[in-house]
């Protein structure tokens, strides 16, 4: 049986306007007829164009939905009942070993008579050596006890106690390692409080209390305070800037997490809106100057101290949709010029393009938008007494948006420091889905801040090379700042030696401040 499809309905239309055009030439209609007809044509263009777009199905080639959830040919995901096809991460990053400690025992297997005839070799010296490796965890809990002597005064009878070292404020505390360790489980790992704490029985034959575990990531939560602060200053010095947003269910309601990223920087904060008055209270975006990269959010527009680039990803996968739709030979023209600048960035050794070779562009972009106004149906004027903006068709509006924002589009191909598309902020805040798909939502406002802050901290100290278990006890000992200054500006000495061993699933660490690989770049 037929069906409409994009073909045929486009092929019905050209027949019927063709057979107009006929009618007009033979003046067969009067002038009030005609011009009726002329308005029917226009909005049938505008009925058809909506009419695709709704039809067309939406993929990770042309929308923001994750590759994850495309359906293939067998009505699967392409995640679904193939083997394999699970994503096997992220490369290993070696220079964050440097930062852990291993106990490393070697034995010799001595060579003492040959095998074949039961010569002596013992004093025959070694030709080669052939060397294999045993990597193992031991599983083990350390306990410190300090027993402080109680003495009574034979001449005054009052009664003096030794003092306790100031980290064991009461009958039982938790070292460092597992406070670490807890933490990242929680908020690196997407671990549940309740699974968390059976882990760690499971490790230490204790069973910790859900408020005890909470304690761990509130304690953490205060020590950034400092760290933050720091961050957002250097934040404010970047020449750019990587912004985004995302929804985070909290105690039943919608709020988002918003994201600035710059270097080896994240900064993350939540607030209940999206707008204006979410980016004026996290303070970032309104004072900085340099250059905003992000989605074309109508919110980082309003900031005008600052320049903006729009992401090359989102106008690529705009595009496609459009082409997949309505099959306008302007979209894919664009879509085709826009990755022949990316290339061409890519490939000069300044990583931009000169002034000739950036006016070239310019031109061609000019050029392509004027043909889209001539394919397009034109916009139906607006009538007496309308408010609010016309309505438009999603290639109308992408149109519009790449003529209004076109120096926004191109600032890339000028600007060294400058990335096509805006992926920085959104990796950085891709975990925050993960945590709320895993656990459902956060119970109270005040630890979904903790875990904004602390996913901020694990991100950027990761950019620098630290292991997330180190960086959390640099943090609780106070010198997360300090590890950002020395990481971020010249090089400088640590303040004393701050060593102390810790224990944690079975892996010697030494929480010191140490000097990891510098970061040097994305």
């Amino acid at each position: 049986m037929a069906r409409i499809n994009q073909a045929s309905l486009r092929a019905q239309l050209d027949e019927c306007r063709a057979q107009f055009e006929a009618i007009k030439q033979h003046g067969e209609a009067n002038a009030d007829t005609l011009a009726l007809i002329h308005a029917l044509f226009m909005l049938l263009d505008i009925v058809v164009a909506v009419f695709l777009e709704r039809t067309t199905p939406k993929t990770s080639r042309n929308s923001s939905v994750p590759s994850s959830r495309d359906v293939t040919d067998d009505g699967q995901t392409h995640t679904e009942g193939k083997p394999g096809s699970r994503s096997r991460g992220p490369k290993v990053r070696h220079a964050r070993s440097d930062t852990l400690r291993t106990l490393t025992t070697t034995h010799t297997s001595a060579v003492t008579e040959c095998r074949h005839c039961g010569h002596d070799l013992s004093a025959t010296a070694c030709t080669a050596h052939e060397q294999r490796v045993e990597i193992d965890l031991v599983f083990e809990t350390v306990e410190r006890q300090v027993s402080a002597e109680i003495k009574t005064c034979p001449r005054c009878h009052t009664r003096t106690k030794g003092s306790f070292p100031a980290t064991m404020p009461g009958p039982v505390q938790y070292g460092p390692g597992i406070v670490a360790y807890v933490v990242h489980l929680l908020c690196a790992q997407m671990v549940s409080l309740k699974r968390t704490a059976a882990m760690l029985q499971a490790m230490t034959g204790r069973l910790l209390s859900e408020a005890t575990v909470l304690g761990f990531v509130w304690r953490l939560h205060q020590a950034l305070e400092p760290w933050e602060a720091a961050a957002i200053a250097k934040l404010l010095d970047m020449p750019v800037l990587h912004v985004d947003e995302t929804s985070l269910r909290v105690d039943r309601k919608n709020y988002w997490i918003h994201v600035c990223a710059g270097g080896p920087i994240t900064v993350k904060g939540l607030h209940r809106n999206r707008g204006c008055e979410a980016i004026n209270t996290l303070g970032i975006i309104p004072r900085y100057g340099g250059v905003l990269v992000h989605d074309c959010w109508k919110a980082y527009l309003t900031y005008t101290q600052c320049k903006h680039q729009l992401c090359g990803a989102h106008l690529l996968r705009e595009l496609q949709a459009v082409t997949d739709t309505n099959a306008y030979p302007w979209a894919r023209k664009m879509k085709k010029l826009l990755l022949i600048a990316r290339r061409q960035v890519i490939q000069r050794p300044q990583q931009r393009l000169s002034i000739r070779h950036y006016k070239r562009i310019a031109r061609c972009y000019q050029a392509i938008l004027e043909q889209g106004r001539s394919e397009m149906p034109p916009i139906p004027p607006r009538k007496k007494g309308q408010r609010g903006p016309v309505a438009k068709s999603d290639a109308q509006n992408l149109h519009q948006r790449l003529l209004v924002h076109r120096k926004n589009v191109l600032r890339f191909t000028r600007r060294t420091d400058t990335a096509f598309t805006n992926n920085r902020s959104e990796r950085d805040i891709r975990m925050a889905k993960v945590k709320q798909k895993v656990s459902g939502c956060f119970r109270t406002v005040a630890f979904a801040h903790a875990y904004c802050r602390i996913s901020s901290y694990l991100q950027t100290m990761a950019a620098l090379g630290y292991n997330p278990l180190i960086a959390i006890t640099i943090a609780l000992q106070g010198n997360a700042v300090h590890c950002l200054n020395q990481n971020t500006e010249q090089p400088a000495e640590p303040p004393g030696e701050q060593l102390q061993l810790v224990k944690c699933c079975g892996q010697v660490m030494r929480s010191a401040v140490l000097r990891p690989r510098r970061w040097s770049g994305p």
